[in-house]
């Protein structure tokens, strides 16, 4: 009476009262008095009624069982079939087919709409595939929420009977509404009463905790479990409504495991936390449930050539050998899945998830990417533990030996295939004579890797020390460290004679690691043999995983490029002698960064690039926008090119979108974006995860130019025309050029200067190349081209009407005095010859106006907005118009025509601009209206210059060009 351990024994197994067994070996176990556990009935769902004798303390109520003795048994995770003694169990003659295993997570349970989609989809899978019907077993996890839910009730009630009463009961109305909405009450009322006695039962557990202040991990693993149970009777309940023959299964009966009770382990965790299920019990546990429920359901009676058994059985728990419930751990109901799938002996087993199958990257991260359609048993485990949060690891396992094909498929799209995990990848000896056979060629036609994943939240624990380099057992000191500190190795990589030892951790391992590793090498840190122990927080893991990489030469290479591409910086690197992966530890901002590029440089993916657009509502925007919406089909059929503007603005307002706007809809959402503001515009490219960035600037802006710098050194491109930057102070074109040299990011300018005619491309082929330029000299406005061939051709029209003409058709840039002046053409000019080295100012460049000094000086208004302006501005220059006139008629009498000239001498060290009258042997002179006309006088180019000429004005040819240094940009991210 006075011994709160004393009891009854018997053979029933039940659930949760097996826990206590674990909490009488704790130290604290006295602070459990018999009045404390009085009225606590734990039992388990599969078991309604125990003997009133069953009590403790003289107490009834309280049920504690423990199993009958039972021989040794199997002690490792995985036996070969050959040495397994697995029963079969028995079916009916009709049965043609064997079972099959369906797994189904919280997010496919989360509500009575999804308990229905689950269970019609069951009753369509058991139907078969035209050969019978198919006995069918589903795995279900715990409505969607509820494991946290019931994790916070166990919490609370350390301190707060009452918040954790209130977590309790709000769990519990959630799983009695949904079932409400599923059944009549004759199904529901047992459900819902045990439900309701299985809270009853938590709760007097969990009011325990207070005198103990803590969480025995036995009492927090039986507790999350029973949202397990919950959800198996839920979706029974469903089942029973449609006529179907079913049961439901409390795994802790059948699933026998060794090792566990070491706490729930976090979700998505690579590890089962050393449970291992005992195969040979197990099965007879599973042959026994079945002989005997097959008798009371009338499962023995079905005619299996049309209808087929469905069970539900609960995932995630498990009892261990000395009869205490435990778990598989978080998101260990995929492990629970396979282990069932080779104990019916199954054909295949499906895992319904919310996605089309296993992706070759996190869909989140990476938009581009797309399901896998085939991997192997050890490429699943590898995307696995390196974070792919679609398949637990250990849930390959009980399906190799028997090699049970293990499908992901979407619930929400069932008609798609999916993914299929079959097979194994070749040993190391395997692929060494494969190459031996390929003669060292490459295996062609195979793909080199399946997808990309990374694990966030690492940190980087590392010893160096030029003292210990060849002094034996280092290594061995270091991960003993480890072990003995309970550390999680994600990763570890080490210099030549151990001058360096680093592993990659848990981040919440980090600080933990640092002092074991110091504790271990505290007598070489005192000698300073031992330079520094050192720890690097924020880190993540990115791993390229795939068995064709054994095959491939260069698949390294190609990953190491696509990190640099997108300006990631890798700071440990290392390859399993497997050949399957190679992982690399970078900063966890540029994570997502990372996966985007290498996804893109292994042509998983098209290449896509995020466009910031500047001046989007000018006409060369718009000419740009129609071009891009116009090739957007052609750019992703023929270059696998995919250009998405996120961030588009022009004076004074502007609209950002992370995930992209249609072209044609980039006018509409800049008229109703918020306020321009440059520093939100840059930060919101800056802050973009792709690793293609380009900002295309359709401005004439010199505020805009001020921020190249910045946007390159944060590895976004600018193209442009805006010449405000090759033409501006030379201290700051400078410090862009030196920006770029750095190679962080590239600024292309050749729709500055000639649109779409090559005359930047040419340029630089003859500096690449190593021509020594001496001159370069021509038209290179063709708003001027058009009014200097207008006053002059054989029926000449006024100069006043030639100006307002090239203004109409949109030639001119936004003061049309830009160009009258001279002064667009000498910043084009500028432009070039710094290209060639010659820094020098714009003051520097002697420039012939063609504006009178008071047109100059006057002030019009807005030429764009303001058509009154452009009509004074006209009638102010009619007032030249017999200057011009005569000018025209002198150059004609002696067989010229006038054109306005710029000319870069190298050589002199001289630009300038002047309205030159040129003769028929001058290429100028049958230039034609809006034409652009450069010559080259190089060391190659001596005796007949290099001439590139063609039209050259108007917005669609200036955003051509703009489309052309777009597209040649984008073949660097190939490369």
């Amino acid at each position: 009476q006075e011994d709160p351990c004393v009891m009854a024994m018997g053979n029933q197994r039940l659930g949760l009262c097996q826990v206590l067994l674990a909490v009488a070996a704790l130290s604290s176990v006295h602070c459990f008095s018999p009045a404390a556990l009085s009225g606590v009935a734990l039992r388990s769902a599969a078991q309604s009624k125990l003997p009133a004798s069953w009590a403790i303390g003289g107490r009834a109520g309280l049920s504690l069982a423990r199993p009958a003795p039972r021989p040794a048994l199997c002690t490792f995770a995985m036996k070969s079939s050959a040495t397994l003694s697995l029963r079969k169990m028995k079916m009916p003659a009709s049965c043609k087919n064997g079972w099959e295993v369906h797994k189904f997570g919280g997010a496919s349970l989360a509500n009575a709409e999804l308990y229905k989609t689950v269970g019609d989809l069951l009753i369509q899978e058991s139907k078969g595939r035209g050969n019978g019907a198919i006995p069918t077993m589903a795995i279900v996890s715990a409505m969607g929420g509820m494991t946290d839910l019931l994790i916070s009730v166990v919490n609370a009630a350390v301190q707060d009977l009452d918040s954790a009463k209130e977590n309790l009961n709000v769990a519990v109305e959630r799983v009695v509404g949904v079932l409400h909405q599923l059944a009549p009450k004759e199904i529901t009322d047992p459900i819902e009463a045990g439900i309701r006695r299985d809270a009853n039962d938590i709760l007097s557990v969990v009011a325990s905790l207070r005198l103990i202040r803590s969480v025995p991990s036995e009492i927090l693993e039986v507790v999350s479990g029973m949202g397990e149970v919950w959800s198996a009777q839920t979706l029974l309940a469903y089942l029973k409504t449609t006529g179907n023959k079913c049961d439901w299964l409390d795994a802790r009966d059948v699933l026998v495991v060794k090792g566990g009770g070491k706490g729930l382990g976090e979700k998505g965790e690579a590890s089962t936390g050393g449970v291992n299920p005992l195969w040979e019990e197990t099965s007879k546990r599973m042959d026994e449930w079945w002989t005997s429920r097959s008798e009371s359901v009338g499962f023995d009676k079905v005619d299996m050539a049309k209808d087929a058994p469905i069970v539900v059985v609960t995932g995630f728990v498990a009892i261990t050998e000395k009869g205490v419930p435990t778990t598989l751990k978080r998101s260990g109901s995929d492990f629970s899945a396979t282990i069932f799938a080779r104990v019916m002996a199954a054909g295949r087993v499906t895992m319904w998830k919310n996605t089309d199958g296993v992706y070759t990257a996190d869909p989140r991260r990476v938009p581009e990417a797309f399901p896998i359609l085939s991997l192997k048993y050890d490429e699943a485990m590898e995307l696995a533990y390196f974070g792919a949060q679609v398949l637990h690891p250990s849930a390959m396992l009980p399906c190799i030996d028997d090699n049970i094909p293990v499908y992901v498929r979407n619930i929400f799209n069932p008609s798609f295939a999916g993914t299929v995990i079959q097979g194994r990848s070749p040993t190391m000896q395997d692929r060494d004579q494969h190459r031996i056979a390929l003669g060292g060629a490459q295996g062609h036609g195979v793909v080199p890797i399946k997808g990309i994943t990374s694990i966030d939240k690492v940190s980087v624990v590392n010893l160096e020390g030029a003292s210990i380099i060849g002094v034996p057992g280092v290594a061995s000191r270091f991960m003993a460290a480890m072990s003995s500190a309970g550390i999680n190795v994600l990763m570890i990589t080490q210099a030549s004679s151990e001058h360096s030892i680093c592993v990659a951790v848990p981040a919440n391992q980090g600080d933990l690691a640092t002092e074991a590793v110091k504790l271990a090498f505290e007598l070489e840190l005192a000698r300073a043999d031992v330079n520094s122990v050192s720890c690097m927080h924020g880190m993540s893991i990115v791993a390229i995983i795939g068995e064709g990489m054994a095959f491939r030469k260069g698949v390294t290479a190609t990953f190491m490029g696509a990190l640099a591409t997108a300006n990631v910086n890798v700071r440990v690197i290392a390859q399993g002698s497997s050949e399957r992966q190679v992982a690399v530890v970078v900063n966890e901002e540029d994570t997502t960064r990372a996966l985007r590029s290498v996804h893109q440089a292994f042509t998983l993916s098209g290449t896509a690039a995020s466009i910031g657009l500047l001046g989007s509502t000018g006409v060369v925007a718009e000419n740009l926008i129609k071009t891009l919406s116009e090739q957007k089909k052609g750019m992703k059929d023929n270059l696998n090119l995919d250009l998405r503007v996120v961030a588009a603005g022009c004076e004074n307002k502007m609209v950002l979108d992370e995930m992209g706007m249609d072209w044609a809809a980039v006018d509409s959402k800049v008229s109703g974006g918020v306020p321009m503001d440059l520093d939100a515009f840059t930060a919101a490219m800056v802050a973009d995860i792709n690793p293609h960035r380009v900002i295309v600037d359709c401005t004439s802006s010199p505020k805009v130019a001020a921020y190249y710098k910045e946007w390159i050194k944060a590895g976004i491109n600018v193209v442009g025309v805006n010449k405000h930057c090759g033409a501006g102070p030379v201290i700051e074109y400078q410090k862009v050029l030196a920006a770029t040299k750095k190679g962080a990011a590239d600024y292309l300018w050749s729709g500055a200067i000639g649109a779409a005619l090559p005359v930047v491309v040419t340029l630089r082929d003859l500096i690449e190349t190593g021509d020594e330029i001496h001159k370069i000299e021509g038209c290179l406005s063709g708003s001027m081209a058009a009014v200097a061939y207008n006053i002059c051709k054989q029926d000449p029209i006024p100069f006043s009407h030639a100006v307002r003409d090239v203004i109409a058709n949109g030639y001119c840039e936004s003061d049309p005095r830009d160009d009258l002046s001279g002064l667009d053409l000498a910043r084009k000019l500028l432009h070039l010859a710094r290209a060639l080295g010659m820094m020098i100012e714009i003051e520097d460049v002697k420039i012939e106006s063609m504006l009178s000094p008071d047109v100059a000086a006057n002030s019009y208004g807005n030429f764009r907005t303001d058509p009154a302006a452009v009509d004074q501005l006209i009638k102010d220059l009619s007032k030249s118009d017999d200057k011009w006139a005569a000018m025209s008629k002198a150059a004609s009498a002696e067989g010229k025509v006038l054109r306005q000239v710029g000319v870069v001498d190298v050589v002199a060290g001289k630009v300038s601009v002047e309205v030159r009258a040129v003769d028929n042997q001058s290429p100028m002179f049958r230039l034609k209206a809006v034409e652009n006309l450069v010559s080259f006088s190089t060391a190659r180019y001596i005796n007949s210059p290099l001439i590139v000429k063609g039209a050259a004005a108007g917005a669609l040819l200036t955003a051509t060009g703009l489309f052309a240094e777009i597209l040649r940009l984008s073949k660097t991210w190939t490369k």
